[in-house]
């Protein structure tokens, strides 16, 4: 004997690919706002975090000064400040080689440099940030941001469509009589 699941729905409703209610009017503004306020983070963002991925812009040099550690529970994250100086053949004409102080290289932690040393470090366009030539990771969460605050605007789209599919189905039934 074979037991037959059933999921409370009337067959027909199962059957007939019944559409659900569009979202709400608070659940359609409260999603656009965040997914708004998501992509105004996110887009200004994207250009420099792309050339940071590509390591793409002027190489200099680096040099460690001091670190500053934030205590997490259960981890620690640390942060390199230093000075950065690009070559003077690509620092622009009339800018020399001037030394760019309080800049931080991203990426650095607590072990990876100590006081007084020199890396190949890349400036993408970031006031105050410097890359390591491999690149950054940094796309990949500013890319899910960037997806999720599209996300949001479904619901938004869901509301239209269901109130286009409502008129139209009222003006078809006038247009019956």
């Amino acid at each position: 004997m074979t037991a037959v699941r059933t999921t409370g729905e009337p067959p027909a409703a199962r059957t007939t690919g019944r559409r659900r209610r569009p979202p709400s009017a608070f659940t359609v503004v409260l999603a656009t706002l965040v997914g708004l306020a998501l992509l105004a983070i996110t887009v200004p963002n994207v250009g420099p975090v792309m050339r940071a991925a590509r390591a793409d812009g002027p190489r200099g040099t680096f040099t460690a000064q001091r670190v500053s550690c934030v205590q997490h529970p259960g981890h620690e994250q640390c942060t390199w400040y230093g000075t950065f100086q690009l070559p003077a053949s690509s620092s622009g004409p009339g800018s020399g080689s001037a030394v760019r102080h309080d800049y931080y290289l991203y990426g650095a932690n607590r072990g990876t440099l100590h006081t007084g040393q020199q890396v190949t470090a890349v400036d993408v366009g970031r006031k105050g940030r410097v890359y390591d030539p491999a690149g950054s990771h940094e796309w990949i969460l500013t890319g899910l941001l960037l997806l999720a605050g599209l996300a949001l605007f479904v619901p938004l789209g869901r509301r239209v469509v269901g109130a286009v599919s409502s008129r139209r189905a009222t003006s078809a039934g006038e247009s019956d009589r």
